[in-house]
């Protein structure tokens, strides 16, 4: 009850950070989608792409998430806006799961199919568009599901370097020693992650192939 209260106190602060949490998150996500579904679509069609970019996204998996914020603070145009910073991390981040995703639900379409549509007269970007997106969408929207929650996740870190975010309250509850201000930016953020995953998990049923 005493977070409850301490959130209802400090609510437009809650709502301000929440919102900033959400900005980042949701940036990140679309940028990681829109880097991530074309790369899984290429290494999908040409094979020998396939390891290097796959091990690219790995690495970057393996980079701590404050070495990856002190890494790029020093880049020129990215280290005047710290928000432009946390945004380009979160994305590196989030791009494995899209790649992956989306490879495999391009290689997973049966190769039956694809050829009955060549056998229809269909060119590589009709066949892509008509036949192999529309029956992978399902799986990438899985990965883009598990991006989501993941940059969720790693935004709150985004305040160690003045990002904003739930972080904003986490950093603050700890230097603190204050459990009610931890769990003011903890809530709100695991309500976020599970809001984007329930979201996503309910598109990707509404146009899983049937």
């Amino acid at each position: 009850m005493n977070v409850v209260r301490f959130m209802l106190q400090n609510r437009t602060q809650v709502l301000e950070l929440t919102w900033e949490h959400l900005w980042l998150v949701g940036w990140s996500t679309f940028f990681a989608a829109l880097v991530g579904i074309p790369l899984g679509i290429l290494i999908a069609h040409r094979t020998r792409l396939n390891k290097p970019v796959l091990a690219s996204a790995n690495i970057i998996q393996t980079i701590p998430s404050l070495a990856l914020f002190g890494f790029l603070l020093p880049v020129p145009w990215l280290g005047e806006r710290v928000d432009r910073l946390a945004i380009l991390a979160l994305t590196l981040y989030a791009l494995l799961p899209i790649i992956r995703n989306t490879y495999d639900g391009i290689r997973g379409v049966d190769p039956a199919v694809v050829e009955a549509g060549r056998g229809m007269g269909l060119t590589e970007s009709q066949l892509l568009f008509k036949v192999e997106l529309p029956l992978a969408v399902s799986v990438i929207l899985s990965g883009v599901r598990v991006a989501a929650v993941i940059c969720v996740g790693l935004a709150t870190i985004a305040a160690a370097i003045g990002a904003g975010g739930l972080g904003e309250f986490i950093f603050r509850g700890l230097a603190m020693v204050d459990n009610r201000v931890i769990l003011a930016g903890a809530i709100p953020a695991a309500i976020m992650a599970l809001l984007a995953d329930f979201g996503v998990g309910w598109i990707e049923k509404r146009l899983k192939p049937r």
